[in-house]
């Protein structure tokens, strides 16, 4: 049996895949494993290096790199997952900062459910259209974007999708847009 190389359609991509405690397992490993499968380098950033973060359902993952750590312009796209991860992610200046850099750089910038907290305190959304958990909907249009029900939306650089049932959707959109970025 012949054994055949995949596809890597995102070799040389680096993504930043952001993280606290509480974030929602699957918004968070169901995309860094389709990156890496994609051949896309990930790095876990959270508020601390080498410490253990835990999912809503007790799923760890340990942080790579501190966000006072990393710099953005090394990074091709962020991922923001939900869960209530993105409550405290968006008290931290640093995460602001670099949601703002990717942002001004039109570099992909990926959320999903409750993640919009941290696209609304960057306040970036003004004129966009996204999605996420109906929940913050109010949130989202109070921040000038423009919600739509849908599994996953495109604007520009900016993914955004509602929930785990969403991420197969969510991450073909976010793959390409990734693939296909140009950055200013």
């Amino acid at each position: 049996m012949e054994n055949k190389k995949a596809n890597k359609r995102l070799e040389g991509k680096k993504v930043m895949a952001l993280i606290h405690d509480n974030f929602e397992d699957l918004e968070l490993w169901y995309p860094i494993l389709r990156l890496r499968e994609e051949g896309a380098e990930v790095d876990i950033v959270g508020e601390e290096a080498n410490k253990t973060y835990k999912g809503k359902y007790g799923v760890p993952a340990q942080a790579e790199f501190a966000f006072s750590e990393v710099d953005p312009s090394k990074y091709d796209a962020v991922l923001v997952p939900g869960g209530w991860a993105p409550d405290k992610l968006r008290r931290y200046e640093e995460v602001i900062s670099i949601i703002k850099y990717m942002d001004e750089n039109k570099k992909t910038i990926g959320q999903i459910c409750h993640a919009g907290w941290v696209l609304i305190s960057a306040k970036i959304l003004k004129g966009k259209k996204v999605t996420s958990t109906p929940g913050i909907k109010d949130d989202m249009e109070n921040a000038g974007a423009i919600w739509i029900d849908t599994p996953s939306i495109v604007d520009g650089h900016l993914v955004s999708s509602r929930r785990p049932a969403d991420l197969p959707m969510y991450m073909i959109d976010f793959i390409n847009t990734l693939e296909t970025s140009k950055y200013v």
